[in-house]
C-alpha cells in the first residue's frame, strides 16, 4: 500500500498556542475509552492465571448415602456353612455411607492447557487492536473542530479589516459631507455596512467561544490559540499503518492459535489420581460382610486417556477456522479498497486547493486594485457609494476565499495523513 508522508512544520503563533498533534495526544489521553486498554490487559492477565491454575491439583470432596435393592452376598447355603464353622456372614447392608475426597494432577494435557493461553492472549491483543480502531477515530473528530476554529480565526481577522477599510472610507464621505461634496445617504450607507460587518463579528466571536470551549473540553486542557501547520513538500512510500488493519491481523492470528487448540485437543492425556474415602462398606468387601463398620480406605494410581471425539468435529472446526480466516482477510480487502479510494479523493481535493490557491492571489491582488480606483471615482463623482460598497465585498469574499482554500488544503493534507496513519 502506497503511503504519502506529508511533514509538518509549526509557526508557533503566540507562547499559548497549541499545536495540531498536542491537541490530538491530550484528546486520546484525556478520552474516557483510553482505561479501556488498562481493563482488557487486566481481564487477560486473569484469564490466562486461571487457565494455568489447570496444571494445580484439582481436589473435590463429596459425601453421599444410598439405599440399595439388593447387595453383594454368600448363597444361602453357603451362610449355613459358615454359621456352622461359627462364623456370622451377614453379608453386606443395604444402607451405603461414603464421605470422600479425590485428587487428581496432570503430568501431560497434549498442549490443551498451553494453546487455551494463546487463544486467551490473542482475544485480549484483538480486543485491544478493536478499542484502538474506536480511539483513532478521536484524531478526525480534532481535526475537525481543530481546523474549524482555524478558519474562524481567519474570518475573525477577515472582518476587523473589512471594518477598517468601511471605516476608512466613511471617515472620508463624512468629510466630503461636512464640506458639501456628498450626500448624507451615501455616508449613512457605508455605516450602516459597517455596523452590518460587526454585527457579523459578533457572531463569529460567539461560534468561536464555543467551538474552543468544545475543543477544550475534548482535550481535557484550556485551548485559546491554535497554530497553523505549514505543509511541507517531503514525500515518503511507508506502508499503512491503519489500527483497522493491525485488528484484522489480530483477528487472523486468533484464528491460528483456534487451530493449534485443535491438534492439542487429539492428543492423549495422562495424569495420578489418589481417592480416599471413610464410610461402608470399604474395598474390603469380605469384612464388611461379618462387621458393619464404617473404615478408611485409600487408592492411588494413574490415568492415560485419549478421547478421539474430536475427530467428529474437527473437519468441521477446521472449515469454520478457515472462513473465520477469509471472512478477516475479505474485511481487509474492503477496506484497504476503500481506503484506497478515500486517498484518491483527498488527494484530488489537495491538488485541486492548490490550484484555487494559485489564482487567490492574483483575484486580491486584482479586486484590491478596483476598490482603490473605486474609492477614487468615489472621491470624484464617477460612481455612488453602492458601486463602491459592492467592491469593498467583492474584495472581501475573494480575502475569504483564499482562506478557505488554505484551511481546506492544510485540513486535507491532515485527513490523508489519518487515513494512512502517517506520523
Amino acid at each position: 500500500m502506497r503511503r504519502i508522508l506529508l511533514g509538518f512544520v509549526i509557526v508557533p503563533l503566540s507562547l499559548q498556542a497549541q499545536s495540531l498533534e498536542e491537541c490530538q495526544q491530550a484528546a486520546e489521553r484525556n478520552y474516557p475509552l483510553i482505561r479501556q486498554y488498562d481493563l482488557i490487559a487486566k481481564t487477560t492477565d486473569l484469564t490466562v492465571r486461571n487457565i494455568g491454575k489447570g496444571w494445580l491439583p484439582q481436589v473435590s470432596a463429596s459425601a453421599q448415602a444410598t439405599y440399595q435393592s439388593d447387595v453383594t452376598a454368600f448363597p444361602e447355603s453357603m451362610q449355613q456353612l459358615y454359621k456352622t464353622m461359627g462364623i456370622d456372614m451377614e453379608g453386606l447392608r443395604k444402607d451405603q455411607y461414603r464421605v470422600g475426597i479425590d485428587v487428581q494432577q496432570t503430568i501431560y494435557d497434549g498442549g490443551a492447557i498451553s494453546s487455551q493461553k494463546a487463544i486467551a492472549r490473542q482475544q485480549g491483543l484483538v480486543e485491544a487492536a478493536q478499542n484502538e480502531v474506536s480511539m483513532y477515530q478521536i484524531r478526525q473528530r480534532v481535526n475537525e473542530m481543530y481546523f474549524g476554529l482555524l478558519l474562524l480565526d481567519d474570518q475573525l481577522q477577515l472582518n476587523k479589516d473589512l471594518q477598517e477599510v468601511l471605516r476608512t472610507n466613511e471617515q472620508k464621505l463624512a468629510s466630503m459631507y461636512q464640506h458639501g461634496t456628498a450626500a448624507e445617504s451615501d455616508y449613512l450607507s457605508v455605516k450602516a455596512e459597517r455596523l452590518n460587518v460587526a454585527q457579523q463579528l459578533t457572531g463569529l466571536q460567539s461560534q468561536r467561544q464555543a467551538l474552543t470551549r468544545m475543543l477544550s473540553t475534548f482535550c481535557g486542557m484550556e485551548v485559546k490559540q491554535v497554530q497553523k501547520p505549514v505543509p511541507s513538500v517531503a514525500v515518503q512510500q511507508q506502508q499503512n499503518q491503519r489500527p483497522e488493519l493491525k485488528a484484522i491481523e489480530a483477528q487472523l492470528r486468533l484464528a491460528d492459535a483456534q487451530e493449534k487448540a485443535l491438534n492439542a485437543a487429539l492428543m492423549p492425556k495422562l495424569g495420578v489420581f489418589a481417592q480416599g474415602f471413610y464410610g461402608y462398606p470399604g474395598y474390603n468387601m469380605f469384612e464388611d460382610m461379618m462387621r458393619h463398620k464404617w473404615s478408611l480406605n485409600g487408592m492411588i494410581g494413574a490415568k492415560l486417556s485419549w478421547n478421539i471425539g474430536a475427530l467428529y468435529t474437527r473437519k468441521n472446526d477446521k472449515a469454520k477456522i478457515q472462513m473465520q480466516r477469509e471472512r478477516a482477510e475479505v474485511s481487509r480487502d474492503v477496506f484497504l479498497f476503500n481506503n484506497q479510494l478515500e486517498q484518491i479523493q483527498q488527494q484530488e481535493d489537495m491538488e485541486r486547493y492548490r490550484k484555487l490557491m494559485g489564482d487567490d492571489e492574483e483575484i486580491i491582488r486584482l479586486r484590491s486594485a478596483v476598490r482603490k480606483a473605486a474609492e477614487s471615482k468615489l472621491a470624484h463623482g464617477i460612481i455612488d457609494v453602492n458601486d463602491l460598497v459592492r467592491e469593498i465585498n467583492n474584495e472581501n469574499a475573494a480575502r475569504v476565499q483564499q482562506s478557505i482554500h488554505e484551511i481546506e488544503m492544510l485540513k486535507e493534507i491532515n485527513d490523508l495523513k489519518i487515513t494512512l496513519n502517517n506520523e
